[in-house]
């Protein structure tokens, strides 16, 4: 029984006692009917839009489900093979668009697997490779040995892994 059908039913009640009209305990009972017939109906509109705007949502939750599938699921990228799908669990940083942060190609020695590495993960100087689960190690310690000297010219060429540089005479 829903709302309307139990003001119905009280309504029913109250018409068949066969209250005297002139009593103000009677104009009460009836004002508090007429009143609860308005929020009935009104409670019954409301359940009507909800309905209807649930259905929207839906729809709306559906649509953008397929965007997302479009846009996410079936984006093919250069760290992927043809018949491979990027899987963007592996890398939620991961952001084409970043110019701070540029994306570098790197290849899993294990399994193959071409991977595009951010900057900050390569400086941190491992990550796991999301296809066979190798831990892929970044050292680039020789390459800022040389950072610390500030005055180039002052450099004798004989540091290691110096290739001459403008200093050298």
């Amino acid at each position: 029984m829903n709302i309307t059908e139990k003001l119905a039913y009280i309504k029913g009640l109250a018409e068949g006692l066969s209250l005297d009209e002139s009593k103000p305990e009677v104009k009460v009972i009836n004002a508090i009917i007429d009143l609860l017939d308005d929020i009935a109906y009104d409670l019954t509109d409301m359940e009507e839009l909800y309905d209807d705007l649930s259905e929207q949502v839906d729809e709306i939750d559906q649509d953008l489900a397929e965007v997302e599938s479009e846009l996410y699921d079936d984006e093919e990228c250069d760290c992927c093979d043809d018949d491979d799908d990027y899987d963007d669990d592996d890398d939620d940083d991961f952001d084409f668009d970043d110019e701070d942060n540029p994306f570098y190609e790197v290849t899993c020695g294990a399994c193959g697997q071409k991977l595009n590495v951010s900057e900050d993960v390569l400086l941190e100087g491992e990550i796991e490779c999301p296809n066979c689960g190798e831990l892929l190690e970044f050292d680039f310690s020789d390459l800022f040995e040389n950072e610390d000297t500030e005055d180039l010219e002052a450099c004798d060429g004989v540091c290691d892994g110096c290739d001459g540089c403008e200093g050298e005479e």
